[in-house]
């Protein structure tokens, strides 16, 4: 399982070179990706280890707003392991700090809109419900 698409990082060091990084951290992705054993967790975004400033706007981000700021890493993961090895995850209460519960599911919402329905299923339920081998009653 990799976590939090991997944890790409915009703060100390990282801070103010998201174009930079964000190509080294798309060559990891796609280097992970090709191990067929490894599903990723969709999510983690809203930490501030991303280094947005949500957290230091005076209102919160909008579904809207986050959907544009994680949209690059959450396509990525799709387009690296497929949507039948992705999971949408929650990251809270961590990501608390930056904006709602509703507007990451909201956003999470937004950034699946083009894809199949049974592409949402694999991402919002099916690949955690195969990866943890939930039995759903």
């Amino acid at each position: 399982m990799l976590d939090h698409c991997g944890g790409p990082i915009g703060r100390g060091r990282f801070a103010n070179r998201r174009d930079e990084t964000f190509v080294e951290w798309k060559a990891s992705i796609q280097d992970i990706a090709k191990c067929p054993n490894v599903v990723v967790k969709l999510g983690g975004l809203a930490m501030c280890l991303l280094g947005y400033d949500f957290h230091l706007r005076p209102k919160p981000p909008s579904s809207e707003e986050a959907a544009a700021a994680w949209r690059p890493y959450i396509e990525t993961c799709i387009e690296a392991f497929g949507p039948d090895r992705c999971m949408f995850e929650s990251n809270f209460p961590p990501d608390k700090g930056q904006c709602s519960y509703q507007v990451i599911f909201n956003a999470f919402k937004r950034l699946a809109a083009q894809y199949s329905e049974a592409e949402k299923t694999a991402m919002f339920s099916k690949t955690a419900t195969d990866f943890y081998k939930l039995k759903l009653a």
